[in-house]
């Protein structure tokens, strides 16, 4: 077939991307796009965003009528980081499983694009199957397309035995398959071992452009960037804070994000004496997150499991010390600069890992850390020139990275 798109147009598909009504979703895909776009030619973002359908089944045939009718008109190109261009597919959703749901955003993307293939010869997809299985499903035949993992809920999808046998596909089909942590391909390679030499690790990008205007002298300003959920370990994070803050009263804690167990913070911040010590922020925009971090002291992140923790990297490289739970990710994240960044603490059930971790912290600050070369470590590392260069060797094999012939 020929190259009706140019040899280095690429396709970026997403369940996840910041929407009017989820500002912080898919902010990760966000830095990925505004990293690898450079270096590209016409890059075109598919976000495939789900309405759940939960209407009676005269009324869902009626809306998805209309909806088919519809679509070709919501389809307006809309500017994107990098220079990209971003067309919103709303998809109607009625899956329960993640299998049944993946066909939906690939029979919703087709509708969208009236039968007619992706033109781009490369294809890049975010999570395995909503955007894996809906990339495979609208490539053109000729296509290099290529998948990256982030779910932390992994394991959920593929205890679903149609889910799972969707994913086996998609790793069996696509021409290269990334995991954003080594614990995340570690998951892949168990559960498909057939496939281990076709999974590599390219993490998501962090952008290290802004620099702090000052650098932090003291740890009074706690900061939290995640969801408002158990598995975060919210919970501790407050009880520790309280602790912490009867010794020293000067203490602040400003939480971001939502999540069912927000009402229940507050209420617990009244009950802790905190209250007026705690700010609670909705999930911001990415560069009002990092504002946030530049004018914070201390990056609090007490997860339970994580696959990377993009928070912790994006703290250091505005400027800030981690105290941050060896919960799978941060350890490799920050490995050989764990010290130099901050404090890695257990997962505990209680807050003394947090509490104890933070006073070792205060009593090893400045002068035990070295965030200058944390940061200079982990730009390498996570910086959207390294994280670009990867993708790009593997987008474009016949010219390489920057566009020369390789030598």
């Amino acid at each position: 077939m020929a190259d009706r798109g140019g040899g280095r147009d690429v396709a970026v598909l997403t369940p996840w991307y910041p929407a009017p009504h989820h500002k912080f979703q898919g902010a990760f895909v966000q830095a990925m796009v505004e990293a690898t776009a450079p270096g590209c030619g016409a890059v075109t973002v598919y976000h495939t965003d789900g309405w759940p359908l939960r209407i009676a089944p005269e009324a869902a045939r009626a809306a998805e009528e209309a909806h088919r009718r519809l679509l070709p008109d919501a389809l307006s190109p809309i500017p994107a980081d990098g220079g990209a261009r971003l067309l919103r597919v709303p998809v109607l959703m009625r899956g329960r499983t993640f299998g049944e749901q993946a066909r939906e955003h690939a029979k919703g993307l087709g509708l969208a694009l009236d039968g007619e293939p992706i033109p781009a010869p490369v294809v890049h997809a975010h999570v395995g199957l909503r955007g894996g299985w809906t990339a495979l499903e609208n490539a053109r035949p000729d296509a290099r397309v290529f998948v990256t993992e982030h779910a932390s809920y992994l394991h959920q999808v593929l205890e679903q035995p149609d889910s799972r046998d969707l994913y086996e596909q998609v790793l069996d089909r696509c021409t290269r398959f990334f995991a954003v942590t080594e614990a995340l391909r570690e998951q892949l390679t168990a559960a498909f071992p057939a496939y281990s030499d076709k999974i590599d690790v390219i993490s998501n990008p962090i952008s290290f452009g802004a620099a702090r205007p000052r650098p932090v002298t003291g740890l009074r300003r706690w900061l939290y960037v995640g969801s408002l959920i158990e598995r975060k370990g919210v919970g501790w994070l407050l009880e520790a804070f309280a602790k912490c803050h009867a010794e020293d009263p000067r203490l602040t804690l400003t939480m971001v994000g939502k999540g069912p167990l927000g009402d229940r913070l507050a209420e617990r911040a009244g009950e802790l004496e905190v209250r007026d010590a705690v700010t609670f922020l909705p999930p911001v925009p990415l560069d009002e997150c990092n504002r946030l971090m530049r004018e914070h002291d201390l990056l609090v992140h007490p997860a339970r499991w994580e696959t990377f923790g993009v928070s912790v990297v994006e703290a250091v490289a505005a400027g800030m010390p981690v105290l941050v739970t060896r919960c799978g990710g941060p350890e490799r994240t920050l490995a050989g600069i764990e010290s130099a960044a901050g404090e890695m603490i257990e997962v505990t059930e209680d807050a003394e890992s947090i509490t104890g971790g933070y006073r070792r912290l205060r009593d090893r600050f400045p002068h035990d850390l070295d965030l200058a070369e944390a940061r200079r470590v982990l730009e390498a590392r996570f910086g959207y020139g390294a994280v670009a260069e990867a993708h790009h060797r593997h987008w474009f094999p016949e010219t390489g990275p920057n566009g020369g012939e390789d030598s």
